[in-house]
This record gives C-alpha cells, structure tokens and sequence, in this order.
C-alpha cells in the first residue's frame, strides 16, 4: 500500500462478512486490503472482528460440532484470509471520496488509500445500557447477551429464569424464542405499554412462562462471575426491587457502524444501515458494496454475514472485470 499504487479492493471491516469477502477476492488474485480498524469503546468495546469477538460459545455455526468462541473463529477466517494474500491493516476509514473513480479512503492516520472497488463490511454493534456490570458480564461469558437467537440455547441458559430488555418487535422475538428454553422470561419495559406490533406483543403476552414488569428499567446487574440478579427500578416510583435470573438478553435495537458513510453518496436507510439494491450486494454506486450486519438489519448471524461476504466478493469480481481488471 502506498501512496501512487491503485487497489483492487479494499474491504472495509473484519468480522464474518469482511473475511469471507477478502477469501473468495483472495482466491480470485485481487490482492485484497482488508482495513479491519481499530478497539474502541462505545460503550462496549468494539474490536476488529466485529460483535463475535464479544462471545463466548458459538455452536450454531456449520462445521464446529462441539462449538468455538467467537474470537477462535475470527482469528481462523483471519488466517485462512491472510493464507491466500490478503493483506491487513490496523486503521479506521474515517472519510470516503466516492464521487469519481478511483475512489479515495481517508484514514485515521491521516494518510489515504486509492481503489478501483470498495466492500464495505463494517457491521453494526448492540446497544446497551451502560451499566458497568452488564458490559463487564457481557464481555467475560457472564451470561449477559445482545442475541438471544446465537446464545439462548446454550446449557447455561436452559430451564433457567432469564430476562429480557425491551419493548419493540426485537424485544418480543427474543422473549418468544428464549421461551422455548427458559423456565421464565421476564420482559422489562421502562413502559406501561410494547412499541411492538400487536401480533408480537399479543404473542408475548399470551405465553405461559413469559412474565412482563411493566414500568420498570434495569439499575443494575448483580453477580461476580456470572449473573445472578437484576436490579429493578420502577419508572413512576422510583421503588428499587431485585430479580433473581441467570441470563440477561438486551434487546434495544443496534446501530450499524455507517458514520464514516454520512457524505460519501452511498444510500442509507432511515436507521443508517446501507440500501442494497433488489439483487445481491450492489449499493446506489457503481463499485462500492456491502455485506453482512451494515446491510442487514433482520437476521445479524454470523453464517448470514459470511454468506453476503461472499456475494459481495463474486459481485465485485465480476464488475472489476467488466472494468477491464482481471
């Protein structure tokens, strides 16, 4: 990477969408850059490799029968990505010069990249409470999670109470799911009333083993190694209670990771996450791509993200050829 060379691709992001992308370009001889950031903190710490290095046990993902942490299978697509030639640098783009060809990258070093194609794969992050405890048992295995659908099922959480924070249409399909496993689920909703639609709040609160606490927010979580409680506090009284559970699911929505994309002319949609076009990963501009958890805001799974990685990788193999670039 210098200054006068021109890239292929350059792959914005680290987690399963961006490897998977830098393998099949890889493969294909593009030479990909793969531009994987910098750790921050937001509230919860944000590290190259996306939100599965912020889980423990994965064991919904094909091809690891007896399950893998997130980070060990981050750190294996890493060196299955690199094995082929891509290359990786630690830095952040923090600004994009999209409006002719080839495209700039600033970034957080000051310095800039120029490229024919961009894959952008920089994902979304949960959102949080903020509470020290939760980010702290969420960040060691403590059992406090921002998916139910990748971690409800594990042995620890299963016949056990568990709660769950939110009102919307996420809220109610986290409670729902986890019902399955749980002895209860506890809805927590600062509110007297769901934001989520009638059919989903209907289903919540006609399931036999969900409990909602109507009017009530989490002050703070409770347990050393593992959760063991939540602090409840009433909304209207301002009366404190504790919630015996083992399994604390947030569920208050994400934000996908699109900031450095405000004035770059790629098309996002009113919660900023990136507009596809009607196949595949092409956004509004010729050339510049999107994969995984930035584009999608419904199913955000690993295998989902790598899928679209792929996708984005062939789709812009393609359009660089019909540019003349083989």
């Amino acid at each position: 990477m210098s200054a006068e060379s021109i890239e292929n691709v350059v792959i914005i992001g680290s987690g399963p969408a961006g490897w998977t992308a830098a393998i099949y370009c890889a493969r294909a001889d593009l030479s990909p850059l793969c531009l994987i950031g910098v750790p921050k903190q937001n509230p919860a710490p944000v590290l190259p490799g996306g939100q599965l290095m912020l889980t423990t046990d994965v064991e919904n993902y094909p091809g690891f029968p007896e399950g893998v942490t997130g980070p060990e299978m981050m750190d294996l697509f890493q060196k299955q990505a690199e094995r082929f030639g891509t290359r990786v640098v630690g830095k952040d783009v923090v600004g994009c010069g999209f409006s002719e060809r080839p495209f700039t990258l600033e970034l957080s070093d000051g310095s800039t990249v120029r490229t024919r194609s961009v894959i952008i794969a920089t994902g979304a992050t949960a959102n949080w409470l903020g509470l020290d405890n939760e980010l702290r048992l969420a960040t060691s295995g403590g059992g406090v999670s921002a998916c139910a659908v990748c971690d409800g099922a594990l042995p620890m959480f299963r016949d056990q109470p568990l709660a769950v924070v939110g009102g919307g249409d996420t809220a109610m399909e986290e409670a729902s799911y986890l019902a399955k496993f749980a002895s209860t689920v506890h809805v927590i909703h600062r509110r007297d009333e769901f934001r989520a639609s009638k059919t989903m709040a209907q289903r919540v609160l006609d399931a036999p083993n969900i409990e909602v606490h109507w009017n009530k927010q989490v002050a703070d979580v409770l347990g050393e190694s593992t959760i063991e409680a939540v602090e409840l506090e009433d909304t209207v009284t301002g009366e404190r209670s504790r919630l015996p559970v083992t399994g604390l699911f947030i569920a208050i929505g994400h934000s996908p990771a699109t900031d450095f994309l405000r004035d770059s002319g790629v098309a996002l949609d009113d919660s900023g996450y990136v507009v596809l076009e009607s196949r595949g990963s092409t956004t509004n501009l010729e050339g510049i791509f999107a994969a995984g958890d930035v584009a999608d805001a419904e199913y955000r799974q690993a295998i989902t993200a790598a899928g679209m990685g792929c996708a984005a990788a062939i789709d812009c193999e393609r359009w660089l050829a019909e540019q003349g670039v083989h």
